[in-house]
């Protein structure tokens, strides 16, 4: 973890710096040479020569340790690396987005189908689907029949989808979350 200054900007941003260089104010520091090497404890200024003998710069690592620690490495090389690992990281990263399949108490067959064949293709292509049921009026009464509506809604989608929230009852709503299946 390299010690970084929070510098803050108009309209809320952050920008975070490492410290490096001429910014080292302690009177001591551990310096780990640019082979990896430790070098000993020594003043800011030796170790910022030792880091301008090689062309290089002297980054303070770890401002915690007593005392602090510094490297001496090419400091732009290290932050294309990081932004190259960055930009690796969101590349790799999929996005799971929830999609919502709104069902009835009194659905009939053939809409539970085409509603069961829709939610099937939300989580073909990895996507998660909450399945809710409104009550309305005289409903709120008979929720067990709603329960068996998403229960069959579940059941026909078994091969393709698992339960990641069971049945829960959220106001006047019955909610069911399913993920799609590992493979």
């Amino acid at each position: 973890m390299l010690c970084t200054t929070r510098i803050f900007l108009r309209g809320g941003i952050i920008k975070t710096q490492n410290q490096l260089n001429g910014e080292i104010r302690d009177r001591e520091i551990r310096v780990i040479s640019s082979a990896g090497e430790m070098l000993g404890v020594m003043s800011p200024r030796e170790a910022l020569r030792l880091a301008e003998d090689e062309s290089l710069d002297l980054v303070k690592i770890s401002p915690n340790a007593v005392p602090p620690v510094c490297k001496i490495m090419d400091y732009g090389k290290y932050k294309f690396e990081l932004a190259k690992k960055e930009k690796e990281n969101r590349r790799n990263q999929k996005v799971v987005e929830l999609k919502e399949v709104q069902l009835s108490m009194t659905i009939d067959v053939g809409d539970l189908n085409v509603k069961a064949k829709q939610a099937r293709k939300f989580l073909e292509a990895g996507n998660k689907v909450k399945v809710s049921i409104r009550l309305r009026g005289r409903q709120m009464a008979h929720a067990s029949l709603a329960r068996d509506v998403m229960n069959n809604f579940a059941e026909s989608l078994k091969d393709v989808c698992a339960v990641e929230k069971p049945i829960n009852m959220e106001g006047r709503n019955l909610i069911l979350i399913l993920g799609p299946v590992k493979k």
